[in-house]
Order: C-alpha cells, then structure tokens, then sequence
C-alpha cells in the first residue's frame, strides 16, 4: 500500500479516513508500512494519522523520548486534534504514554503494542558499524517470531540508516533516553482505558512487560498473540486488527 506524505509547517505526516482519530506511533526504525493493515482495515470509519517522528532528521527536535513528546504535541496542536486514540509501537508507545500524562484532556483511549518505559532490550550498548550488514540483518529479525518477516526490504531501510553518521548518533540518543526514561513511578496517572496487545515471543520488551503494565494501570485490557514477536500489528495483522476492533467498539464512539 502506498501512501501520500503530506509537509505543512514543518511536519511531515499520513492522514487517511474520516471520523474519530487514531493517531498512529511508530517506533525507533518503524516505516509506513508497519501500520498498512490498520489503514486498510479501519480508514473507512476513523480518522488514521501517522505523523513522521524526526527521529534522524537534522532538526531542533531534542533526540529524547521527551523531544519526541513535544513533537506530538506541537503536531496535534497545529491538527486541532481533540479525542484522541493514540496507538503506539516500541518508542510510540513510550511517547504516547507520555503524551497522556502530559495532556490527559486529549486522550479518549491508549493502544500499546511493544511499548518501551518500563523494560526494553533493544540493541543494548552495541550498533552496528556501517558496513556490518550481517549484524543489522539480524538485529531486525531478531524482532520477529518469524524471521521471514524481516524482508530484504526492511532490512535495507536499516542498513541505509546506518550508512549515516548523523542519524546513527540520533538513533543512540533516542535509545538511551527511553532506557534512562523508566515509567513505573507514574503510568499509574494514567486514566484513559488502554488496550496492551502483546506477542508472546516478543524479545524486546518480553511479556512480563505487559504484565507489569496492566499490574500498574488502572484500566486495562491485556491481550497476547501467540508465534508473535515486537511488531503484533506486522506479524499477526488480522488478530491484532480483532482485538482493536473490539477495543475501539467500546471506547471511542463512531457518528452516526
């Protein structure tokens, strides 16, 4: 599925469907097509929005989980965005925890999928050296139950961002400050009801992730995806699309 990247006043971001908004987070090294399935299933009836996080991009964005934060919300600000479903993957979790806490007016649900703030392995202290693209290959089917996910394609999108001085020192600092960046004193506060899917076989941020998200938030529902690993919504699309269907049908109303 292609899509149509929009650019206004310094924001680059995808908009597809009419109705409630479901704002769309990806993670550290997410693309487009990571949320495919979800705008194919679910832009007939909502709102879906994926603004681009300048996660490697020369910009005054601070390289943090807290800059990105801030993006988010200079983004829905611009948008007029109100009522919002934020989904979130990896470091799109963690920034849409943190979007919640900072502007819980806005939120009317949360999805989190992979989330770091409390607990993620990712790359540990070691990244590839530029030309090591065994190393990156690995790396990202490492984040796969099915190493046949991590296609030629996905791979050579890493592997060229690594091919880049600028955006690999952008992607180390991202990655510490969602290490350093732990949530367990405050996802709490968190009052907006949250559905956490969750591949059993997930390496990255392994189940008891998801445990000790429901055990700390009020208002949760917890659902796993067996043969599934950090990316449910790319490995196991049509159950991951199930369970938000069911999610979104008692949380966020659709017009009549």
């Amino acid at each position: 599925m292609s899509f149509s990247i929009k650019e206004e006043n310094g924001f680059k971001y995808v908009e597809q469907g009419e109705g409630p908004v479901i704002l769309l987070l990806h993670g550290l090294f997410g693309a487009l097509s990571n949320f495919s399935e979800i705008f194919h299933t679910f832009s007939d009836r909502y709102k879906i929005i994926i603004p681009l996080l300048p996660i490697y991009e020369k910009t005054k964005t601070e390289a943090s989980v807290e800059g990105m934060t801030t993006y988010v919300e200079d983004f829905v600000s611009f948008r007029g965005l109100k009522d919002l479903t934020l989904l979130g993957n990896s470091l799109g979790g963690h920034v849409a925890l943190t979007f919640a806490l900072r502007q819980p007016e806005l939120v009317k649900a949360l999805v989190l999928t992979g989330s770091s703030g409390l607990f993620e392995a990712g790359m540990g202290k070691t990244f590839p050296k530029r030309s090591d693209y065994k190393f990156v290959r690995d790396r990202v089917r490492y984040t796969f139950y099915d190493p046949q996910t991590a296609t030629d394609e996905l791979v050579d999108e890493v592997y060229d961002i690594f091919q880049n001085n600028y955006k690999t020192l952008r992607i180390v600092r991202v990655a510490r400050s969602a290490q350093r960046h732990n949530m367990r004193e405050v996802v709490g506060q968190i009052k907006a009801p949250t559905l956490l899917i969750w591949g059993l076989n997930d390496n990255i941020t392994p189940p008891r992730v998801a445990h000790e998200f429901e055990s700390l938030m009020s208002h949760t529902e917890l659902k796993f995806i067996d043969k599934c690993g950090h990316a449910a919504m790319m490995e196991q699309p049509e159950i991951f699309n199930a369970y938000l269907e069911d999610f979104l049908k008692k949380h966020v109303v659709l017009a009549a």
